[in-house]
């Protein structure tokens, strides 16, 4: 992995993830945890929703059987990332939809050089010219899902040759010498890919530096329970990770556990809150409720006078550890109705969803495992201060 990122990696694109991700972001989630100190609120980073659209129908996605698909303007994503450098905040995941179908990305990411972004794509427009673009803004890492494997991935994602689609975008992606992830969304349907070693050691091989493993959580048009994990496969999951990060030469992600095995949600948490492509202010992007928007006013004012968030971030950590939506999907509608939120969805029926809804399993529910890594261990304690997202 060393290797890889000294070698292969394109210098430019190497100091910006050392210098914005590592540096700034460290900086960065001090003034988050001297601010809750204080009683203050300001999310450490923030994931971003710049557009509806996208060229696939995945099962599962929160944003599909939308009425009309929104697109952020480029004048609200600039504001949006303005003010959050204004409270230390340079850290950013950029998802749609499919982001790269939105236009003025690059334009705008061009603006802020002294920021780092997470480009979460299905990988199918990830073209050697797409890769050439991001390898000039040099602060991009693209993040390709993955979904299944070449006859899972086309059914999951309601496409064609989807599988090698993805593979390509891979190397286009590290041949331009970029910090390249790949991410899954761990389901019944997939979860032995997700732990196949020829499939992982592949990844190494091509110059892939990080994995991002997901549970899959019931969102959407489409939102089958068929596909969730059982109790017994998230802490399959969950041993699987603790194993691989002394097993494998590559970095594996999880925002789900800290360092001691607890569940934790980094929205309950406060780490990170979602803004959607019509500047809709949720907790997450599978909880798509909101009474606060972007072009309301000030980030740092909406924040601050949110009862529904505040009230989110404090009452879900006394109903569990995992995530709401699976564990008690009831009880995050009657907490809607409470705060009176209204549907961002695009559906308009996200709370009669819920309220069918049965519980699933969630990782909140698996047994507690230690991290066997002094390295992550180290990193999720101290540098995320025990919350363990994003390490």
């Amino acid at each position: 992995m060393l290797k890889t990122l000294l070698i292969k990696t394109d210098k430019k694109c190497l100091y910006k993830f050392v210098y914005n991700l590592g540096i700034k972001g460290i900086i960065g989630l001090n003034r988050f945890k001297k601010r809750l100190k204080k009683g203050e609120f300001f999310p450490a980073f923030h994931f971003i929703s710049v557009t509806d659209d996208c060229n696939l129908q995945c099962r599962g996605c929160w944003v599909t059987g939308k009425r009309k698909n929104a697109r952020m303007s480029p004048e609200m994503l600039d504001g949006i990332i303005q003010q959050c450098k204004e409270k230390g905040s340079y850290f950013f995941g950029i998802l749609g939809g499919e982001p790269l179908m939105y236009k003025p990305l690059f334009k705008v990411l061009s603006k802020h050089p002294d920021c780092y972004f997470q480009l979460f794509t299905n990988g199918t427009l990830l073209t050697p010219e797409v890769a050439g673009a991001l390898r000039k803004l040099t602060n991009v890492t693209p993040l390709i899902s993955f979904e299944g494997d070449e006859l899972v991935a086309d059914i999951r994602r309601g496409g064609q040759d989807i599988y090698k689609k993805a593979q390509a975008a891979i190397d286009n992606a590290t041949g331009a010498g970029l910090i390249t992830g790949v991410a899954i969304s761990v389901c019944k349907s997939n979860i032995e890919l997700a732990f196949s070693e020829a499939f992982i050691n592949s990844l190494i091989k091509r110059g892939v530096l990080y994995m991002w493993y997901y549970i899959y959580r019931p969102a959407g048009k489409d939102a089958t329970i068929d596909l969730a994990l059982s109790q017994d496969e998230i802490e399959r999951l969950r041993q699987f990770l603790v194993d691989a990060r002394t097993k494998y030469n590559i970095v594996i992600v999880d925002a789900y556990w800290d360092q001691d095995g607890r569940g934790l949600c980094p929205a309950a948490s406060g780490l990170s809150h979602h803004i959607n492509a019509s500047g809709d202010i949720e907790p997450c992007p599978v909880i798509q409720f909101s009474t606060e928007n972007a072009a309301d006013g000030q980030l740092e004012a909406l924040y601050k006078n949110s009862e529904f968030l505040a009230g989110f971030r404090a009452e879900i950590p006394l109903k569990t550890n995992g995530c709401i939506v699976m564990d008690d999907p009831q009880w995050l509608v009657s907490k809607i109705k409470e705060n009176g939120a209204g549907d961002t969805s695009g559906r308009g029926n996200e709370q009669a969803r819920l309220s069918e809804m049965p519980k699933v399993a969630s990782h909140g529910s698996a047994k507690k495992i230690r991290e066997k890594s002094w390295t992550y261990r180290f990193a999720k304690k101290h540098a995320f201060f025990g919350l363990g997202a994003y390490g």
